[in-house]
This record gives structure tokens, sequence and C-alpha cells, in this order.
């Protein structure tokens, strides 16, 4: 029955989406029994957590941390899982900035200053303080990021991409969530090459000449596992040979 009240859900129902099923996540209902029982080192990789996204929507005045929020970084035992701040509907904190900036500029200037003043604004206030100094918290983020506009229809989830990439400290796991993300090709080149291809470069930094001999399909399928569904044909000519990357 349709309700405007909150769904109430089970934390250990998995949510998938139908156009990438190699996400899977969970809501936050129970959340502390949770993330104690998946972050088991004895769990199959598979059934662990692996990152916690933690959202903090900005689009109440003067928004500061609820109790919940405090509790959850002065309380709960997330281990060795990193754990991300995302504030989201960071946008509306532009309306303040423009407001202010409006009194002093054209409102076309205005409009244009007011996200860059609202980042800077942010990072000297209250909330960055209160989430990496704030006594007792047991476990503070690996680190946070602002998501304005997620709203749209071409909103950019790359720069959380990025930052998830960089704070999975496994490689493994960093293949796993490079690889299986979609939306960034980028992501999976600057991985493949600070990761993989790094390895078959000799000490001066120069290309090792095993890039030419018999280990070629062994350098291509390392490189090939940090992108999705990519299929790699070798073909000799001549001194080397050359891949075929193709997306299917």
């Amino acid at each position: 029955m349709a309700s405007r009240e909150r769904g109430v859900h089970d934390i250990e129902d998995e949510m998938v989406f139908r156009n990438n099923p190699g996400f899977v996540f969970h809501d936050s209902r129970g959340v502390k029994v949770f993330i104690a029982s998946r972050s088991n080192g004895r769990r199959r990789l598979s059934d662990r957590i692996h990152v916690i996204w933690y959202c903090i929507p900005m689009d109440e005045d003067g928004r500061s941390f609820t109790e919940g929020e405090v509790k959850f970084f002065s309380q709960c035992d997330t281990g060795s899982i990193p754990v991300i701040v995302l504030f989201t509907k960071f946008d509306a904190l532009y309306d303040d900035e423009f407001a202010e900036l409006s009194k002093g500029v054209s409102r076309k200037d205005a409009e244009a200053l007011a996200p860059q003043h609202a980042k800077e604004a942010f990072a000297n206030g209250p909330q960055l303080k209160l989430l990496y100094n704030r006594k007792g918290n047991q476990r503070p983020p690996r680190c946070h990021i602002c998501l304005p506009n997620m709203d749209k229809d071409d909103a950019d989830c790359g720069p959380l991409i990025e930052r998830t990439a960089e704070t999975l400290d496994d490689e493994t796991l960093k293949q796993m969530f490079v690889s299986t993300q979609r939306t960034n090709l980028e992501v999976c080149i600057r991985w493949a090459v600070a990761i993989s291809f790094a390895r078959h470069l000799d000490s001066t930094q120069v290309i090792s000449s095993r890039i030419f001999g018999k280990s070629n399909r062994e350098i291509v399928n390392d490189l090939c596992g940090w992108f999705p569904r990519t299929s790699v044909r070798l073909t000799s000519d001549h001194l080397c040979q050359h891949a075929d990357l193709r997306h299917c």
C-alpha cells in the first residue's frame, strides 16, 4: 500500500541495478550489526562490505550533524572498511552564496561564482572540523566528497568513482571496483597504467623488453583486467604484437 511515510528496509536485502548487477547496495537500517558481521575477514570476499558511502544531505538551513550521524562516527566500529562521506544536495549551499554575491556583482556573475565560493566556505566550516577533528570519533572517514546536482540527467558520478578507487587499498578490490563501474573509462585507463603497466617498467622507467617478447599476452591480459567486458585479439606483426581492445 502506498504511503508518504518512510519505508522500512531490511539491510540484509540486496539492492542491485538491472543495468549493472556487479554492484550490490544495502540500505542503512540496522547498520551497526550489519557492518560488524560483514567486516569479518573470515567471510567470503563477495559477502564482505568493501566500502561505505555515508550520505549527508546539505539541503537544510544551518545544517549540522544529527545525533545519529555523531553516534555513527563515535560508536560504530567499521574496522578496516573505508568510509567515504558523501555530502549530497551540495548545490543547496549555492543559494546562500548567490544571495551574498548578488549584493556586489551582477546576477550572472554571482551565479557563476557561487559554486566555488560555496566549496571554499564549506572547506572552512564546522562540518569538516566536527567530522575529522571531533574528540571521540572512533573511526573518522577516510575522506569526503561534495556532490551537487545529482538529480540532473547529466549528473557526474566521476569524482565519486575516482575517490572510491583511490580509497580502496587492496589491489584486487580496487580492480574489481574499477572494472565493474561503467561510467568513467578514464579511471580504468589511469589505474591500468598506474598499477599494471608500471609492473612492466624497469627501474629507469623505460618500457621493458618483455613488452615485445613472449609475455605480451600476459601483459595485455594484466592491463585488460581494469576494463569492463573487454575482449583481446593479438596479431603478429614483425617484432611486436598489437592488442585490439574492444568493448563488447
